[in-house]
C-alpha cells in the first residue's frame, strides 16, 4: 500500500500487527440481548510501531445521520423513554421520518443483515471516508471494508427473538467458544481508493456517511487479513476499559471533510475521559506498544511515574521531545462562508432505492415484513404516513408494500408527483 499511504501498519509483505477488536450493539445497554435488530459496533485497535491506530466503525457501511449535532437526539430515540423506561418505537420512527437521510441505513437495518447470525459472520466497515498520504505527500481518499472469511450469514427474526429469551449472550458466547477451541475467525481488509480530484465531481458527496461509493467506480483492493486468536484474560480490564477513538491516527492517515467524522474526533475522547478517566490511555489495553513522548502530566489516577522530573513544557532548552515535521497534516484548500446550517438538500432516496432493487423478491418481502412489524407499534398515523412517503420516493413498490402491510394508502401528494 506504499503507493497510497506511508502508514507502516499497511506496508510490508507478511507484516504482523497486534490488534484488539470490540464488538457491540448500539441501542442496548450492558447485559441486553445480542440477537436484536441493531447495528453492531466493529472497532479495531492496531498496536503499530507508530502508535495506536483505531478504526471505529460498524457492521454497516453507512449511518442514520451525517450531521453530528443530531447524534444526541438520535441516541435518545434508540434508548429508553424517560417516562415509561421502555423502548419507544414511536420516537424512533418519528425521528427517522423527520430525518430522511436515515432511509438508506433503515433499509439496510431492516433487511436480512440487520441481525447477523454471529459476530463471526458479519462484515465490518470504517464507514467514514479518510485520507491516505504517501511518503511523497500525495493523497487519496479511502474507505475501509472488513469482509468476513466465514461468509455473511444472518439470523431469522423469529429465531432471534427465541434466542434472545433463552440465551441473550448468544453472540458473545459463540465468539468466545470459537476462539477458545482454536476456530479463529478472520476478516480480509479491503479499501476503496478515490483520487483526490474525483471528490469534486463524483455524483454523490463522497464525505456523506449516509452514502456508499460504487464498487464499479472504485473497486476493492486487498490490504491484508485480520485474525482473532485470543480471548481477553479479564473482561473488565480489557473490554470494559478499552477506549477507541477515530482521532487515534498514525502518520499516513488523516481525517476527511466528513462532518460526522470531524465531530467524532473530539467526542470519543471526551466520552472516555468521563467513562474511564483522564488517564485512560495509560491503561494496558489502551497504551501503545511503543514509547510515548509528550508533555501530558497529572490527572486523576495517574499510575505511572508521571514523567518523572523531566521538563513539562515546550519549546524548551533541555532536550525534551519535539514534533516530527514530516508527519504534519497535509495542507488542503478551504473556501466559503462559515455558518451552522444543515446540509440536507442532497438526494436521500437514490441509494436506498438501489439497495431495495438489488434485493431478491424474497428479501424484499422479509424487509417489508420487518418494517411493518416495527411500525405497527407507532401510535401516530401521521408518522407512519410520513415514513411511507420516504419509502415511496426511494421506490414506489417499496412504499406501496409498506403501506399495504400497515393497512394504509400511500398519500396522494407523493403519488401525484411521481
Amino acid at each position: 500500500m506504499s503507493k497510497y499511504t506511508k502508514a507502516k501498519v499497511f506496508n510490508g509483505v507478511g507484516k504482523r500487527t497486534p490488534v484488539f477488536v470490540r464488538f457491540s450493539t448500539v441501542a442496548g445497554e450492558l447485559g441486553s440481548a445480542d440477537t436484536v435488530r441493531d447495528p453492531r459496533g466493529f472497532a479495531v485497535k492496531f498496536y503499530t510501531e507508530e502508535g495506536n491506530y483505531d478504526i471505529v466503525g460498524n457492521n454497516t457501511p453507512i449511518f442514520f445521520i451525517r450531521d453530528a449535532i443530531k447524534f444526541p437526539d438520535f441516541i435518545h430515540t434508540q434508548k429508553r423513554d424517560p417516562r415509561t423506561h421502555l423502548k419507544n418505537p414511536t420516537a424512533m420512527w418519528d425521528f427517522w421520518s423527520l430525518s430522511p437521510e436515515s432511509l438508506h441505513q433503515v433499509t439496510y437495518l431492516f433487511g436480512d443483515r440487520g441481525i447477523p447470525l454471529t459476530y463471526r459472520h458479519m462484515n465490518g466497515y470504517g464507514s467514514h471516508t479518510f485520507k491516505w498520504v504517501n511518503e511523497d505527500g500525495e493523497a487519496v481518499w479511502v474507505k475501509y471494508h472488513f469482509k468476513t472469511n466465514q461468509g455473511v450469514k444472518n439470523m431469522d427474526p423469529e429465531l432471534a427473538v427465541k434466542i434472545a429469551g433463552e440465551n441473550p449472550d448468544y453472540h458473545t458466547e459463540d465468539l468466545y467458544n470459537a476462539i477458545e477451541k482454536g476456530d479463529y475467525p478472520s476478516w480480509t481488509l479491503y479499501v476503496q481508493i478515490m483520487p483526490l480530484e474525483d471528490a469534486k465531481t463524483y455524483r454523490f458527496n463522497p464525505f456523506d456517511v449516509t452514502k456508499v461509493w460504487s464498487h464499479k467506480d472504485y473497486p476493492l483492493i486487498e490490504v491484508g487479513r485480520m485474525v482473532l486468536n485470543r480471548n481477553p484474560e479479564n473482561y473488565f480490564a480489557e473490554v470494559e476499559q478499552a477506549t477507541f477513538s477515530p482521532g487515534n491516527l498514525v502518520p499516513g492517515v488523516e481525517p476527511s471533510p466528513d462532518k460526522m467524522l470531524q465531530a467524532r474526533l473530539f467526542a470519543y475522547a471526551d466520552a472516555h475521559r468521563y467513562r474511564v478517566g483522564v488517564n485512560h490511555n495509560l491503561l494496558p489495553i489502551n497504551r501503545p506498544r511503543v514509547e510515548v513522548n509528550n508533555y501530558q502530566r497529572d490527572g486523576f489516577m495517574r499510575f505511572d511515574n508521571n514523567g518523572g522530573g523531566s521538563v513539562n513544557y515546550e519549546p524548551n532548552s533541555f532536550g525534551g521531545p519535539t514534533e516530527v515535521p514530516e508527519h504534519k497534516t497535509t495542507p488542503f484548500p478551504v473556501s466559503g462562508v462559515a455558518e451552522s446550517v444543515p446540509y440536507d438538500d442532497d438526494d436521500h432516496y437514490t441509494q436506498a432505492g438501489d439497495l431495495y432493487r438489488l434485493m431478491s423478491e424474497e428479501e424484499k418481502a422479509r424487509l417489508v415484513k420487518n418494517i411493518v412489524e416495527s411500525m405497527k407499534q407507532v401510535t401516530k398515523e401521521d408518522i407512519k404516513l410520513r415514513q411511507i412517503r420516504h419509502f415511496y420516493k426511494a421506490d414506489p413498490d417499496y412504499g406501496r408494500r409498506v403501506a399495504e402491510g400497515l393497512g394504509l394508502q400511500v398519500p396522494d401528494d407523493v403519488t401525484t408527483k411521481s
